[in-house]
C-alpha cells in the first residue's frame, strides 16, 4: 500500500506538471485529465483511509521523508479530494481564458495540499509548505495581464512567505533540540528547544490560516477566480493552517504556554473577523472574513487538545465554505457582480441555487441541525471546561457567524426593491455577465449543500465518539443545555439580521480593520528601506570593487606585455640571428596563443556574467519558479537515488 501512497501525491503532480508544460497544446485536454486524475485522487484517499498505510525514505542526515495516513489525515485527505473534484467539475462547466495553466495549477496545489495532510515529518511538511505557497500565488494572480490580481497574488504569498519563516525556524529548533524531524516526536525535544519549535509553528500555521495579525491577505486574495477561492479558502491553503496545529497539538499541550495562546488567538480571530464579515459590502469579502472567523475555531480547538472537533469544524466548514464561494462565483459569472446590494433577489431569480446558498448560509450561522451547529458546539464545550472568559469570547464569535450570514441570506433572497432589481446595477457590473448559471455549475453546488447539511455528524453521537476514540482524545461532549443555547442564540440573531439587515458598515471595518496599512508601515516600508541601502552597498561598494579588481587586472596584463615585449626586443639587439628568429617565434605564439587563450577566457567569464544576471530580474514570481523547479528536480534526483 506504499505505493498507493506515492502514487496519491504523484499522479497530480504529474499531471499538473504535464499541462503546464504542453500548455497551449494541451488546452482541450485540460478539463477532462484533470477530471480524471481528481477523481482517481478521490479513490486513492478512501482506499488509503480503510489501510492506514506509512512510508519513510532517507532524506538528509537525521531527517527522513516521512508520510502516512491515520485517522485525522484520513478524514482530511479525504474531504480535501472530494471538494477538490467537485471544484474542478464547477471550473471545467464555468471555463477559463487558459485552461491548461490553470488546471495544470490546481493540480499541482492539490497535491502539496495532499502531501501536507500526509507528512509525517517536517521535511516533507517543508516541501509541501513551499509548493503550495508557489501555486497559490500563481492562482491567486492567475489573470496575470490585471496588474491588480497580480499585486493580489503578491500580497497574499508576501504575508504568508513571512509566517512561513516560522516553518524553517521550528525545523532548525527541532535539530538542535535532539528529538529529530519526525512531527509525533517534536514535544519530546528538550525544553527550551521546545519552545521554539512550538513558536515557529503556530506562526507559521497563523500565517496560512488568516488568523489575527495575518487576516488581512485573505482580502487580498479574493481578487482570484472564485474556483480558485472555493478551493484554496475552504479546504485547502487556510485549512492547512488549521490543520497543522491539529496535527502538532500534543507538543502544544506539552510547553504549556503555547496551547493556551494558540486558543487565544483562534478566539480572537472568531470574534474580532466576525465583526469585519458583518461590515463587508462585497459577497467574496465577507466570505473572505468569515473564513479567518470559522478557521478560528479550528485553532481554538487545537489550543484546547479538541482535535476530534477541531477537525470535524474543519471538515464541515470545507464543505459549507466551497459551496457558498462557488455559489458567490455562478452569480458573479451570471449577473457580472458579487456586489451584496446588487444581488438582492439573486436566490429567487436562480431557486435551486438561492437554496443552496439558503443551506450553506443558516450552517455557517450554528442553525440546528446543520453541519457548523454541532461541529462548534464541540469546540465551545472544550472552551467552557477551560475557561468561561474564552468561552464568553467563542459564544461571541458565534453569535456574529449568525449575523453575518444573516445578512448575505437577508440580502440574495430578498425581494428586488423595483420592478427589475434583481439585474444588477450598472455602477456594480464587474464583468460581462452572462444571465444563466449552467446544470453543471449546480451539480457540485447541490452535492456540497448535502455536505453543509450533514456532515455535523462527525460531531454528533455515534460518529462524534468514534473519532474522538480514533484520535485518542478524551474531551467531554458539549452537554445538551449547551449546544440549545447556541441553537437558540443563533436563531435570535439570525431572526434580528434578517428583519434589519441594513448592519453598519464602518470604513474601519469593512477595511479590514486597516491591517494592511499597518503592516506596510511595520514590515514592508522598513523591509523596503533596508533593501535600497543594501542596493546602494552593493552598487557602491561590491560592483565598485569588482570593477576595480577587473581593472587592475587588465592594466597588469597590458603591463607584463609591454615588459615581455622590451625583454624580447633586448634579447633580439643581445643575441645572435638565431636567437632573433627564436624570440620572433616566442613573440608569435604569445599573441597568437596565449593571448587568444586569455581573450577567450575572459569572453567565457563575460558570458557567465551575463547569465548570472539573468535570472537577476527582481521579479519574485520569476525567483519562485526557479525555486520551484530546483524543488522538483531534487524531488526526481531523490525518487531516483533512494
Amino acid at each position: 500500500m506504499s505505493a498507493l501512497l506515492w502514487l496519491f501525491i504523484a499522479a497530480p503532480t504529474v499531471a499538473g506538471t504535464s499541462l503546464l508544460l504542453a500548455g497551449r497544446r494541451a488546452e482541450k485536454a485540460a478539463v477532462p485529465v484533470s477530471l480524471t486524475v481528481a477523481a482517481g485522487v478521490v479513490v486513492l484517499s478512501g482506499i488509503l483511509a480503510a489501510t492506514r498505510p506509512s512510508v519513510a525514505a532517507p532524506f538528509m542526515a537525521g531527517a527522513s521523508f516521512g508520510l502516512g495516513v491515520d485517522a485525522l489525515s484520513a478524514l482530511v485527505s479525504v474531504a480535501v479530494s472530494v471538494v477538490a473534484l467537485l471544484v474542478l467539475v464547477f471550473a471545467g462547466s464555468e471555463g477559463n481564458e487558459a485552461p491548461a495553466r490553470f488546471h495544470g495549477l490546481m493540480l499541482l496545489f492539490l497535491a502539496a495540499v495532499l502531501l501536507t495532510t500526509t507528512a509525517t515529518t517536517l521535511p516533507a511538511l517543508l516541501f509541501a509548505w513551499e509548493i503550495m505557497g508557489a501555486t497559490s500565488y500563481a492562482l491567486i494572480g492567475f489573470s496575470w495581464r490585471q496588474e491588480s490580481k497580480v499585486s493580489a497574488g503578491l500580497t497574499a504569498f508576501v504575508v504568508t512567505r513571512t509566517a512561513d519563516l516560522g516553518m524553517y525556524l521550528a525545523a532548525g529548533a527541532a535539530l538542535a533540540g535532539g528529538a529529530g524531524m519526525v512531527l509525533a516526536d517534536l514535544p519530546q525535544a528538550a525544553p527550551g528547544w521546545r519552545d521554539v519549535i512550538a513558536v515557529g509553528l503556530v506562526v507559521a500555521a497563523a500565517g496560512k490560516a488568516a488568523q489575527l495579525p495575518f487576516s488581512f491577505w485573505l482580502s487580498r486574495a479574493m481578487e482570484g477566480p472564485s474556483t480558485v477561492s472555493a478551493l484554496l479558502h475552504s479546504a485547502a491553503m487556510v485549512a492547512m493552517g488549521g490543520y497543522v496545529l491539529l496535527r502538532v497539538e500534543p507538543l502544544l499541550q506539552a510547553t504549556g504556554w503555547a496551547a493556551t495562546a494558540t486558543a487565544w488567538l483562534g478566539a480572537l480571530t472568531a470574534a474580532v473577523l466576525g465583526i469585519v464579515a458583518l461590515a463587508q459590502r462585497d459577497l467574496k469579502q465577507l466570505l473572505a472574513a468569515s473564513t479567518a472567523a470559522q478557521l478560528g475555531f479550528v485553532v481554538l480547538g487545537a489550543g484546547l487538545g479538541a482535535t476530534a472537533g477541531g477537525a470535524a469544524h474543519l471538515v464541515a466548514h470545507a464543505s459549507t465554505k466551497a459551496l457558498l464561494f462557488l455559489v458567490a462565483g455562478a452569480w458573479l459569472s451570471a449577473l457580472g457582480t458579487k456586489r451584496l446590494v446588487a444581488l438582492r433577489g439573486a436566490g429567487r431569480r436562480w431557486p435551486v441555487v438561492g437554496i443552496a446558498f439558503a443551506v450553506g448560509a443558516l450552517s455557517l450561522a450554528g442553525v440546528a441541525p446543520l453541519s457548523l451547529w454541532a461541529t462548534k458546539d464541540a469546540v465551545l464545550a472544550a472552551a467552557l471546561s477551560s475557561s468561561p472568559a474564552l468561552y464568553v469570547l467563542s459564544l461571541a464569535g458565534a453569535a456574529l457567524s449568525a449575523a453575518y450570514a444573516g445578512k448575505a441570506l437577508a440580502l440574495v433572497w430578498g425581494r428586488p426593491e423595483r420592478r427589475g432589481a434583481a439585474k444588477p446595477q450598472r455602477a456594480g457590473v464587474e464583468q460581462q455577465p452572462t444571465g444563466h448559471v449552467s446544470r453543471w455549475e449546480k451539480f457540485p453546488i447541490v452535492v456540497l449543500a448535502v455536505g453543509a447539511a450533514v456532515l455535523g455528524l462527525l460531531a454528533l453521537p455515534p460518529v462524534g465518539t468514534m473519532l474522538r476514540a480514533a484520535l485518542g482524545e478524551d474531551t467531554a461532549s458539549p452537554h445538551v443545555w449547551e449546544m440549545v443555547l447556541s441553537a437558540a442564540i443563533a436563531l435570535g440573531v439570525l431572526a434580528l439580521v434578517i428583519a434589519r439587515p441594513r448592519v453598519p458598515e464602518p470604513a474601519s471595518l469593512s477595511g479590514w480593520l486597516s491591517l494592511e496599512r499597518a503592516a506596510n508601515a511595520v514590515a514592508v516600508r522598513p523591509t523596503l528601506v533596508l533593501a535600497q541601502a543594501l542596493s546602494r552597498f552593493d552598487d557602491a561598494v561590491l560592483d565598485r570593487g569588482v570593477r576595480s579588481a577587473a581593472g587592475g587586472t587588465a592594466r597588469a596584463a597590458r603591463f607584463a606585455a609591454q615588459v615581455d615585449d622590451d625583454v624580447l626586443d633586448r634579447g633580439v639587439g643581445a643575441t645572435a640571428r638565431t636567437g632573433v628568429l627564436a624570440a620572433h617565434a616566442a613573440a608569435r605564439a604569445d599573441r597568437g596563443s596565449v593571448d587568444k587563450a586569455v581573450e577567450a577566457l575572459a569572453g567565457v567569464a563575460r558570458r557567465l556574467g551575463r547569465w548570472a544576471q539573468a535570472p537577476q530580474s527582481g521579479q519574485v514570481h520569476q525567483y519562485y519558479a526557479q525555486l520551484t523547479a530546483v524543488l522538483l528536480a531534487a524531488a526526481v534526483l531523490f525518487a531516483v537515488v533512494r
